[in-house]
């Protein structure tokens, strides 16, 4: 195990899964013999290369990777335009296209490693959580593939609002088993799961979508998605020369993010933000903020930023997006928080669909709702920067998922 180094913000966690006083390992004594099994079974796994050269084939030939980057023409344009008269500048926008793998996010990225993990430790088992779908649709898809059984467990309210990938997951042979306790998102989801995991101990696989829980998904997850990053870096020095300027990504937990950041944490020059689900706003106290508008806690395993009341209780998120309405983050971005390696904005669920619509129009590509938040801090953040500097955004997931949830909002505001 790796031992974080004050020089590097790569080496974390320690060998007791902490990114400084985030992390660890906080669950019920039942779960910690599976917890060592995986933490040992991944371990074994990083350095068996036929579990990498698999790996790699599969996401070559099955997922499609690498993912474009794309030169953003129209949206550069757009905001060179738009800045015109308050700056000589505007950035030159790059999109990591993750839309495009098979299943129309990043998430398979993550499920893939953890499936042929599964699949190696002999569990024949499968149970996932899931928000806004895609991390079910990605676990249901590869399950299908190696001919394991799935559940996923979903907030009721999800149910309805991301309809689509409901279907999608039960067409693939999944069971969507819909949560009805808490707020029904995507917390009392993964509440629910870890309730199966515990009771079904011996046979049972757990794959978890965003780089949060007990350790070691933070840090497995974070691993399994960092070919976002390291890809990116490639592409960008295939086509510029050079590395990227800033990178920006949209954070609820932060798959996405941290799968992009990774590999560029110690280029000190580079700017890295992510951006967080504002709601209604965070004055408002409906939001899925939670370094804005939270302070470190405990839940589903690891201590972290999280929602909560002056009594310690785990206040209800709120998002239009379905995959950041969540009351937590990674707990290796909470200590890159206290770090100030990266820095986290805020965007609201207007600004979110105003870039919803902006992406649709401008380069068509729809993209996800979650990836709306990143892409609505790019003008601002774009405009103020030279010509020459170059900025990538992680398009996390398409929007296909959000058409209805979008049309609601504007028939909203009519």
């Amino acid at each position: 195990m790796t031992v974080q180094q004050p020089n590097s913000f790569r080496t974390g966690p320690d060998e007791r899964g902490h990114f400084g006083i985030y992390g660890g390992r906080f669950v019920a004594e039942t779960l910690m013999p599976l917890i060592l099994d995986l933490e040992r079974a991944y371990n074994e796994a990083k350095a068996d290369p036929k579990f990498q050269k698999e790996m790699d084939g599969h996401l070559a030939s099955y997922v499609g990777r690498p993912s474009p980057l794309y030169f953003a023409e129209r949206m550069t344009q757009h905001i060179r335009k738009t800045a015109s008269g308050l700056s000589d500048g505007g950035a030159k926008i790059y999109f990591k296209r993750e839309e495009l793998n098979h299943t129309g996010a990043h998430k398979v990225n993550n499920v893939l490693g953890q499936i042929m993990l599964a699949k190696r430790m002999g569990k024949n088992r499968i149970i996932a959580e899931t928000g806004a779908g895609m991390h079910g649709v990605a676990t249901a898809t590869l399950c299908a593939k190696f001919g394991l059984p799935c559940i996923v467990y979903m907030g009721a309210v999800d149910v309805e609002r991301q309809k689509p990938n409901v279907l999608r997951m039960r067409m693939l042979g999944a069971e969507v088993r819909p949560v009805q306790s808490g707020a029904r998102t995507l917390k009392d989801a993964m509440n629910e799961a870890l309730r199966d995991w515990v009771t079904n101990v011996a046979d049972t696989f757990y794959c978890i979508g965003t780089v949060a829980g007990p350790h070691p998904y933070p840090a497995m997850v974070r691993d399994f998605q960092s070919i976002i990053g390291r890809e990116t870096r490639e592409q960008m020095l295939a086509a510029e020369g050079c590395l990227p300027d800033s990178l920006i990504a949209c954070i609820g937990g932060g798959p996405a993010a941290m799968g992009l950041f990774h590999p560029f944490l110690d280029e000190r020059a580079i700017e890295i933000y992510g951006v967080e689900a504002a709601g209604h706003g965070i004055p408002s106290g409906q939001h899925a903020a939670s370094i804005a508008g939270g302070r470190p806690g405990v839940l589903h395993g690891n201590r972290t930023y999280l929602l909560m009341d002056s009594d310690g209780q785990i206040v209800e998120a709120h998002s239009i997006s379905a995959g950041l309405d969540y009351p937590g983050i990674g707990p290796e971005h909470s200590w890159l928080n206290d770090m100030g390696r990266v820095k986290f904005l805020s965007v609201t669920d207007d600004e979110a669909v105003a870039a919803f619509q902006l992406c649709s129009k401008l380069e068509g590509i729809i993209p996800a709702l979650e990836s709306a938040h990143a892409l609505a801090k790019v003008p601002e953040l774009a405009a103020q920067k030279p010509k020459d500097h170059l900025m990538v955004v992680n398009l996390s997931g398409r929007g296909d998922k959000d058409l209805a949830s979008v049309e609601a909002f504007l028939e909203s505001k009519k």
